[in-house]
Parts: structure tokens; sequence; C-alpha cells
């Protein structure tokens, strides 16, 4: 018990007492909302914050994991034991300079496609509807409707595993699909620069609102999930192996394969991470049987 008070009150020092919670549910946390409590959550407002937290995390051998908004990641029904690190409520600050865009690693993609509209910047209209952090977006190369974050990104600042900040050129982050030498290396991002062109207003806000309801009509939007739960094997999609195989609809207590987009797994209402850990498995197992394929989850998995 020492050491968890300990523990707090040092998470509290360094970030103040308002952004440090103890024995937090992190289904308040994810998109899924599922998740057991995490011992610490913090959340840090500056790169120096983020990395006291961190250093001191390794000394006193507590896990540490850094998060953004949690729309990617499926957290164990038992929790997590150690100190989740969440950017997005505190660093997300976004400014524009001319056709660049600069913004901190917690700053929502859509806020981010907002300031460049308001801005006249073309070119990150992809990622206005992608319900994630600039942070996450960057180290797995997010993309959505034929764009990614390398067509734009020009360079990140990053902490990197020895605690040094350093400014990486987009040229040397190896960005490929849903991977980065960021991921590979183990780098946090803490922010990044977008380079953008000067475009019509008014043609950057119709494509928003065209990709928008393409959204709206081909994804669950309305049930938590985590996104597309898979990533897209080589020469084909995943929904349509998932629905070849005779898995819409297919539940396992409360996830549920959506009907509306076989590619997302949905959070009927009462889905525990073990539910859909299940059916993970299940979809796995099947299309393997079924096409010979075997699925990559694309979400990430906390705690299990």
């Amino acid at each position: 018990m020492t050491q968890v008070i300990n523990a707090a009150e040092e998470y509290r020092r360094i970030c103040g007492a308002d952004h440090v919670r103890v024995d937090e549910p992190m289904s308040a946390h994810t998109s899924f909302r599922i998740g057991g409590p995490a011992d610490y959550l913090v959340q840090p407002a500056t790169a120096e914050e983020l990395a006291e937290v961190l250093a001191f995390s390794a000394r006193a051998g507590i896990p540490a994991f850094v998060m953004g908004n949690g729309t990617n990641l499926l957290v164990a029904d038992k929790g997590y034991r150690g100190v989740i690190v969440q950017l997005f409520r505190n660093m997300n600050d976004i400014r524009v300079e001319g056709n660049e865009i600069t913004a901190q690693a917690g700053a929502l993609l859509s806020a981010v496609a907002s300031k460049a509209l308001e801005a006249s910047l073309t070119g990150f209209e992809f990622a206005a509807g992608i319900p994630g952090t600039l942070g996450g977006a960057c180290t797995m190369n997010a993309g959505a409707y034929g764009g990614e974050m390398k067509d734009v990104l020009k360079s990140v600042k990053v902490l990197d595993g020895e605690g040094e900040i350093r400014i990486l050129p987009a040229k040397d982050l190896a960005l490929g699909y849903r991977t980065s030498a960021i991921m590979q290396g183990g780098m946090i991002v803490l922010e990044a620069t977008m380079e953008l062109k000067k475009g019509s207003p008014e043609a950057i806000s119709s494509y928003m609102k065209d990709l928008a309801g393409r959204r709206r009509d081909k994804q669950p939007l309305d049930m938590p999930s985590a996104g597309s739960t898979f990533k897209r094997p080589e020469g084909y999609f995943a929904g349509k192996l998932i629905q070849d195989a005779g898995l819409r609809g297919k539940s396992v207590g409360g996830a549920q394969v959506s009907e509306k987009h076989c590619g997302f797994v949905i959070n009927t209402g009462s889905a525990t991470a073990a539910d859909v850990m299940g059916l993970i498995d299940l979809i796995r197992e099947t299309v393997l049987a079924d096409a010979g394929v075997l699925l990559t989850p694309e979400v990430r998995f906390l705690g299990f």
C-alpha cells in the first residue's frame, strides 16, 4: 500500500493533483467502453512532465502505457497494473503557419482537420473522420479514403527510449501500412508538422462532408467499437472475408460482428473484453479455415 500512495503522490507532484487518478476504470477512456481499472491514469501537460512521469515509472518499476483517446484500444477486464499516460486531455495545441500545421500529439485529427479548413489548407480531409489523435495517427501511419499520414507529414518531434527529445523528418520514419519507425523504435510522438496546400474552403468543406456521409452510410458509428478490427490483408478486404465466412452478426456475449460493416466488432452494450477477444479469435479461426487468410488485429490489446 505504501508504494501505491508514494507513486500517486509523485505523479501528483509532477502533473498536479487534478491530472492524476487512481484505480481509474478504463471503460471511461476507450471507444469500446470496455476495460477494468488502471492503477494510475495521469494526464501530463508538457513534454517535460511526460518525460518525468516515464522516468519515475521506470525507476519505480511501474509499467507505463502512453495513449491518446483510446479509439484503437481494448483493455482487459482486470484492468492494467501500471500507469496509463493519457495525452489528448492536455497536450492538444494546434497552430498554423503558412501552409503548415503543427499540433501536439494529443490533438484530435478532427480538430486538426477543422483548423486546416479554417486556414483554407487542403490535403488533410481524409483524416477528418478518423476518431483518433495525431500522435497515434503518426505512429501507425493512419489513413482512410486513399489518404495516409505519410502523404502530408513533414516532421515529428518524439521522445525516444533514452528520454531524449528528437525531431525526425518524415523521410526517416519508414512510414508503411499501419507501421512506422516510431512504432518499431518504441518512440512517443510529442508533436508533428504537416505540410498542406492552399485550397478552396468550399471544396475542402464539401469533400469533408462527402467523406463523413460515406462513413455514416457504411460504418456502425452509433455503436461502441475500436474502428476497423483487422488490418487489410494484402489482396483482400477483411470485412468481405468475414462476411463471406458467414460471420455477419455473429456474437460472443455482448460482442458482435457488425451487420452494417463486417470489418467492425462492436459492443452491443454489455460486452466484456473477454467477449471481444473470444469473437476476434473465432473470426480469425473461421476466416483462416474458409479462405486460408490469417487476419491480423489492428486493435491494440492492453492488460491481457
